[in-house]
This record gives structure tokens, C-alpha cells and sequence, in this order.
């Protein structure tokens, strides 16, 4: 009998903006952010089995297997579904960990997808989302697909469409801890929020820049080198920074001067996500 496999991109994320509103009572932030995806990432192999075991097979230093996020979602969905079947999973790994590109996020909903289509459940995406967004706030957008204004904790979705320009992205070699920004007293947090729809040109302020870029010089560096070809901008709580550019050339020529110290990559901005499109080319 064949077993039925399925390999699936697990995209990055970039956050065009990100304000930080106040802190509520349970700890969590009031954001609103603006998320769009890169033709760029991950690629996540799942196999079927018939023995309900959930099986990573690719080791992450650090991360005990039961922890990490995507046998987490694998099991969770398993779960709620009480589908008797398993899986096996690999993974092909790009995307930097603490990079603020929301590598373990993306990892989640590709699971919760790629399984909801193997095994057959059906759920719908409301479902699905819901479920991510028990195993982080960044699931959601993921699940859904769409590049999105964001705001609560980054739970509540109105899908957007900014410019899909070509992107640099540097990868400073440092692994930011968001707790540690969120929890750091001089982080601003009363941005009033943008009441506008949709959000108006020149929100592009991320709150986390200032905190980060003092706690980490390689963030910083980053941030001086790609500010002297185009508006640098952090993503999340970093470590990643990035800018946009009209063309893949310039892109590429301008990526070719900095990686030459710094690690990097070019990639495209899209409003709908390389995952979402691989999965209606199954239907």
C-alpha cells in the first residue's frame, strides 16, 4: 500500500508595522500590526500512518521533541479530531529560530493544515485558526493565508493588500527573546491605535525597534548597513531586518554588498501565502 505524503512550504512572515497599545491583565500586549508573507521558507514532508504515533524526525537542538510547535499542533489536532491515524514528519529548516519571521508559528499551521487535508478531517479554517491560536498568536494568520491587519494580541484578522515589493532580509546571528523585549520597562506601550481602515501610508514605526536595538548590536548594525540603501525596518522582535525594493535586481544587488559580512536573503512580498497556493493546487 502507498502511503500518502505530502510536502508542503511553510512560508515567513514579516510585520510591515508593529504599535504596541498597553498591556492587558493577563500579561499579553495590545498590538496592531500589519503581516504579509515571503515567497520564502521552510518545507515540511508528512507521511501517513495508520498506528496514531506522532513521529519528528528531524532533530532541533534545544527543543526536547514533544515540545516542539509542530508535534504539538500534530497532536493537538489529533486530539480534537480523535483521528485514529499518525504521522511522520520532516523537515527542511530556513528560517532562523528568534528571528521574528515567525518560523515555529508557520511551522504550526502548515502541520494543522497539511494533517486537516491528509487525514481527511475537513475543517474549515475558522476551526483550524481557533486551534492555532492555542499554540501562538502568530498560528492564526498563517492558517488563514492572507496578508492581514492585525490587532488584540494579533488574533483578530482584516485581510489587506499592501505593495508586494522584493525584500532583503539580514539574519543578525542572535536569537531574540520576545519575552525579554515584551517585559523590558522601556518598551513603549501607549501607541494610540490607528482607528484609519485601510491602515494609512507612514504607520511603518515598529515599538519593539528602539528596546531591541539597544539590547543587541548585530540588530543594530543590521538596522545602519540596509538603511543605506532603503528604509530599515525590524520584523516582530526581531533578530531579522529587512526593506523593500521595486525590483529583484536591486534586491539582488544590494543583497550581494551586505552578505558579504552578514547572512541573508532576497525574497518576494505576498499577499497570499505559498502555503494557501500549494493547497488549492491539491483541490
Amino acid at each position: 500500500m502507498t502511503v500518502p505524503r505530502l510536502t508542503l512550504p511553510s512560508p515567513a512572515k514579516l510585520n510591515l508595522m508593529l504599535h504596541i497599545l498597553g498591556r492587558r491583565e493577563d500579561g499579553y500586549h495590545e498590538l496592531q500590526t500589519l503581516f504579509q508573507f515571503l515567497d520564502y521558507g521552510d518545507e515540511i514532508t508528512f507521511a501517513v500512518r495508520d498506528d496514531g504515533v506522532i513521529r519528528l524526525h528531524t532533530e532541533f537542538d534545544g527543543v526536547p521533541h514533544d515540545s516542539n510547535l509542530i508535534v504539538r499542533a500534530a497532536k493537538k489536532l489529533q486530539e480534537q479530531s480523535a483521528c485514529p491515524l499518525g504521522i511522520d514528519i520532516w523537515i527542511d529548516k530556513v528560517l532562523p529560530m528568534g528571528g521574528g519571521i515567525g518560523g515555529g508559528s508557520s511551522n504550526a499551521a502548515t502541520t494543522l493544515l497539511g494533517l486537516n487535508h491528509l487525514w481527511q478531517l475537513d475543517w474549515d479554517e475558522d476551526r483550524l485558526a481557533a486551534l492555532g491560536l492555542t499554540l501562538g498568536a502568530d498560528v492564526p494568520v498563517f492558517v488563514r493565508g492572507h496578508a492581514a491587519f492585525a490587532e488584540g494580541v494579533g488574533e483578530k484578522l482584516t485581510p489587506v493588500e499592501p505593495a508586494e515589493p522584493w525584500y532583503v532580509v539580514l539574519v543578525p546571528q542572535v536569537s531574540v527573546s520576545t519575552a525579554e523585549i515584551f517585559s523590558d520597562p522601556l518598551l513603549t506601550r501607549n501607541t494610540p491605535p490607528i482607528k484609519v481602515r485601510p491602515v494609512p501610508e507612514g504607520n511603518s514605526r515598529n515599538d519593539c525597534l528602539p528596546v531591541v536595538s539597544r539590547r543587541y548590536p548585530e540588530v543594530r548594525n543590521a538596522l545602519n548597513l540596509l538603511g543605506n540603501f532603503t528604509e530599515a525596518k525590524l520584523t516582530g522582535t526581531g533578530s531579522c531586518v529587512f526593506g523593500g525594493f521595486p525590483s529583484k535586481a536591486e534586491a539582488d544587488k544590494v543583497s550581494a554588498l551586505l552578505t558579504e559580512t552578514l547572512t541573508g536573503f532576497v525574497a518576494k512580498g505576498s499577499n497570499v501565502s505559498m502555503l494557501h497556493r500549494k493547497l488549492q493546487s491539491l483541490l
